[in-house]
């Protein structure tokens, strides 16, 4: 079972170093090197971010990428929503389309009680509290900040 995939963990990774330069634009050549994320994939993320509303962004010789809301009320569930779509165990077919045995499916109850545990321990983990579990273990990068 794959819970997380590239896309939604390179967004966190990108959101850890805005979010460790809180109100200062971080270029993305800056976080790519970093994070080691290729440029160009890091780009398209960024950009989807952007549309999102978890960051911003500013041309020119000081501009960047800048995280738009607080770092705590981004949370993990959210970004694999973005990127992956809602939080599933399972793919059975009952959540395409009716199932022929989902009146006998002795697993459907209990696969979707334990997404809903699965969502709400993502949802407890956001940007800000894996900051600090980074600040923790001393391993916060320091970035090349454009201001």
């Amino acid at each position: 079972m794959k819970v997380l995939n590239k896309k939604t963990d390179y967004a966190v990774r990108a959101l850890l170093s805005l979010a460790s330069s809180p109100g200062r634009y971080l270029s993305a050549k800056v976080i790519a090197a970093e994070q080691e994320i290729p440029y160009q994939f890091l780009r398209r993320l960024l950009q989807e971010l952007i549309h999102h509303g978890l960051v911003v962004s500013r041309e020119g010789a000081s501009g960047g990428f800048m995280l738009k809301r607080d770092p705590d009320g981004v949370a993990v569930r959210e970004l694999i929503e973005i990127f992956q779509g809602p939080v599933q165990v399972s793919e059975c077919l009952f959540r395409k389309q009716l199932c022929k045995n989902r009146a006998r499916c002795v697993l459907r109850h209990q696969i979707l009680r334990i997404e809903r545990v699965v969502q709400n321990e993502f949802e407890k983990i956001t940007i800000g509290s894996l900051l600090r579990d980074l600040e923790a273990a001393g391993k916060v990068p320091q970035q090349e900040c454009i201001e």
